[in-house]
């Protein structure tokens, strides 16, 4: 019998950890390869996690809402096989031969996996805490002999200050005085770079009145609140708006959409038309299409641009037209259609939501004007789009000015004023705008 460590996979670059949210098998249970084990959910989607081998499960590392690193052992499955038999046990075909070829691998396993169970089964008490820790930074504390109040008094450099590896792998080897015991003793030898634990502002009280209904957030409406706060407190957002006149748009694609439908299958709206709009614009201003890493500035090659879409249950999520600049605009509308309609679906795996260098929200679809977008981390800017109206417009003519009905909008741009200036932020809005207007009627498709 071989044994095989089933590891959370890597969910995207940005993505370092996931919350196991559902357990589909048991211990004792038969695994098919391929056969989904467990769920778990990042920020932006919820994905099962398949077996990569055929066998049996037998040990369970992780509790349900336990939160996993990406590459950490999560459940482990019995391979039956002849002798010599090999099995992969990562991503990158490690391979562990039968017990009777392959001794010290094989105690290798063995040894890992009573670690990971000792360090899962017997945590620390963190009940008297009001902090957030991820099961690996508990078990570094527990392998560290850093009691609960010593790990408090750590100043953390994650999201909402959550205490990160790296945080705590920084303070064990800058700690003058390491505590075996767990005492609280152990806070006092804390280094002096480690600051006091700070009391987080409280927000102000909510009552409930006879009547009121109490709506529990879901996941995944937590994690979104979060991620929207982080974005607020990270990023400078400052707004540039400009109305579009898209009549000749709009006439193009009236008269287009029922051939187009006939011919690819289809339907042709308008969303495919702006995201080719977007790529136009990102190619002629790529410092759009960047991260900001502390003193330096990431400029990405390819074009990834988000699609916000809105879920059945009022969430939205952001799948992602990978290098939307090479897609022409029926490669583009079958891209848009497809991740539009596994969005609500809820077919989304985790790659589609992954990789995003800009974001495009569509807040027309309701009726707003125009809006105020949050950006997407770790973007630095994000479009919106408002709805298309027909109103009175100036229209100018060499023969003299009058009023006409046209169909404009608006296109709204939040940017990080971090790393990008009124001017490009301006610029970029207006290259989109230009390449609407002047949008040929006669276009073939």
């Amino acid at each position: 019998m071989s044994k095989f460590e089933l590891k959370l996979p890597q969910m995207g670059e940005s993505v370092a950890e996931a919350t196991l949210t559902t357990w589909l098998k048991q211990v004792g249970d038969t695994i098919e390869m391929d056969e989904a084990v467990f769920e778990i959910a990042t920020d932006k989607v919820d994905s099962e996690v398949p077996s990569e081998v055929e066998g049996v499960l037998v040990e369970m590392l992780f509790d349900v809402d336990d939160v996993v690193q990406v590459g950490q052992t999560v459940a482990i499955i019995e391979v039956s096989g002849d002798a010599g038999t090999t099995v992969a046990t990562d991503a990158n075909n490690t391979k562990v031969e039968d017990k009777v070829d392959a001794t010290p691998e094989v105690a290798a396993i063995e040894n890992s996996i009573a670690v990971a169970k000792e360090t899962v089964a017997a945590p620390q008490d963190f009940s008297d805490t009001e902090k957030f820790y991820s099961p690996l930074v508990k078990n570094i504390a527990k392998e560290e002999g850093i009691s609960v109040a010593e790990l408090d008094a750590i100043v953390g450099t994650g999201k909402e200050g959550r205490v990160t590896k790296t945080d705590i792998l920084d303070y064990v080897e800058n700690r003058t005085a390491p505590s075996n015991n767990g005492s609280v003793a152990a806070a006092q030898a804390a280094p002096a770079s480690v600051a006091p634990k700070a009391q987080a502002p409280k927000a102000a009280p909510v009552v409930a009145s006879a009547g009121d209904e109490v709506v529990p957030l879901s996941r995944m409406g937590k994690l979104i609140a979060q991620h929207m706060t982080s974005s607020i407190s990270t990023s400078a957002h400052v707004q540039s708006f400009i109305e579009v006149d898209v009549t000749n748009l709009v006439n193009w694609r009236n008269k287009t959409k029922d051939a187009f439908q006939k011919r690819e299958g289809e339907k042709l709206t308008f969303t495919p038309i702006f995201m080719e709009a977007v790529a136009f614009a990102i190619k002629k201003f790529p410092l759009i299409n960047i991260s900001f890493d502390g003193d330096s500035v990431i400029k990405k090659k390819n074009i990834n641009i988000g699609m916000a879409a809105a879920l059945p249950d009022g969430n939205l999520i952001v799948p992602v037209i990978k290098n939307a600049d090479q897609l022409n605009l029926v490669g583009m509308a079958k891209v848009v259609n497809d991740l539009a309609n596994r969005s609500r679906n809820n077919a989304l795996k985790p790659d589609d939501i992954q990789g995003g260098t800009y974001t495009v929200t569509n807040v027309g679809t309701f009726g707003s004007v125009f809006g105020t977008p949050i950006i997407n981390q770790p973007q630095v800017a994000i479009l919106a789009l408002g709805a298309i109206r027909k109103v009175p417009s100036v229209i100018e003519t060499p023969e003299g000015d009058f009023i006409g009905i046209r169909s404009k909008m608006f296109l709204s741009h939040s940017y990080d004023h971090r790393v990008v200036n009124g001017a490009l932020g301006g610029m970029f809005i207006k290259a989109v705008a230009d390449y609407l207007e002047a949008w040929d009627v006669n276009r073939e498709i």
